[in-house]
């Protein structure tokens, strides 16, 4: 297993591209209600991950979905994902999707927003699901599956690390800079969407590959 799933996975997290987010829903809470929140919200995005590499696969042939009919459709959630960020938009959702709406009026009453919006769909939505599927497959041996979710727990800390970090990260990088970086963010993920949709397109159609 080389580092290419950690670098997808980061890229179509983007936990830096949340920031915002993160500040606007938790500007009421005090500061141990925000450390819950980047916890929750950390772990969640763990849990997403894992199960998506360990039960994946099986809910794939439970409904006789192939994986190379997969690989095109979860190619192009990824595409649509980065065609977002180069957009300088979160990944996984747009700005006016019902779900930050309730999430700003579940942090006007207190309720906790770290699983709804900001790990489901924000941080982890179904093209990263799709992409941890599709890096699955290739995960021959139980240590190459251990590793996939052993980057799990990488993008969460890198979660928890930004989401701690957001107001300092903020004041420095500015709104300029997050959408700058979730722009090249964008770009990668394009790239490798793109990659995924080949190789997908590949296996379905043989003849391509000549």
């Amino acid at each position: 297993m080389d580092l290419k799933p950690l670098v997808t996975l980061l890229a179509i997290v983007n936990p830096l591209a949340i920031v915002p987010f993160f500040i606007h829903y938790t500007q009421g809470f005090d500061l141990a209600q925000r450390r819950h929140t980047v916890w929750v919200s950390s772990f969640s995005a763990f849990v997403v991950i894992a199960i998506s590499a360990v039960a994946g696969l099986h809910i794939l042939e439970f409904f006789g979905i192939s994986l190379a009919s997969f690989q095109v459709g979860g190619g192009m959630l990824l595409l649509t994902s980065a065609l977002n960020m180069l957009n300088a938009q979160p990944a996984e959702a747009k700005t006016s999707t019902h779900e930050l709406e309730d999430g700003a009026e579940k942090a006007a009453m207190g309720a906790s927003i770290a699983v709804v919006p900001l790990t489901i769909p924000l941080l982890t939505g179904p093209a990263t699901m799709s992409t941890v599927v599709i890096y699955a497959d290739k995960a021959k041996t139980f240590w190459q599956l251990s590793t996939l979710v052993g980057y799990g727990v990488v993008v969460a800390l890198a979660t928890a690390l930004c989401f701690s970090l957001a107001e300092p990260i903020a004041r420095f990088l500015g709104k300029t800079g997050i959408n700058v970086m979730t722009r090249l963010m964008g770009l990668i993920l394009a790239a490798l969407a793109v990659e995924v949709m080949t190789d997908g397109l590949t296996k379905l159609f043989p003849v391509l590959a000549g």
